[in-house]
């Protein structure tokens, strides 16, 4: 067995918007927004600190307008295939809803008009 555990990833660009410049006193570090594309409305934008290291090893930082990619990767086992898509089963329909709800139709019962009964004279 291999000692190395498979990996599931994917690769989004982004590009970075700002540069956050924390308060002097404040001991934070210095971030970078970055909008990432692909991503829903509310969680496009990701903070990271200003702090990366180069393939030479020196410390570098992100400039506002750099183009970047967002790299997420994860254990292969926490990935659900489609053919293990989560079905409710039939306990789960009838204890949820109850039996004559669980089976019920779009159809409308029969003996009954849409439009309510207008009075005879």
């Amino acid at each position: 067995m291999s000692s190395q555990v498979s990996k599931a990833s994917t690769t989004l660009p982004g590009k970075v918007e700002k540069v956050i410049h924390p308060h002097p006193s404040s001991g934070e570090p210095e971030k970078a927004q970055i909008a990432v594309e692909g991503a829903d409305h509310l969680y496009r934008e990701i903070r990271v600190p200003n702090r990366l290291i180069d393939s030479n090893g020196k410390k570098v930082k992100l400039k506002e307008g750099a183009e970047v990619e967002v790299k997420i990767d994860g254990p292969a086992s926490r990935r659900r295939r489609k053919s293990e898509a989560v079905i409710p089963s039939l306990p789960i329909l009838l204890a949820a809803f109850g039996p004559r709800q669980a089976w019920r139709t779009s159809r409308r019962p029969r003996g009954r008009s849409a439009s309510p009964r207008s009075p005879e004279s």
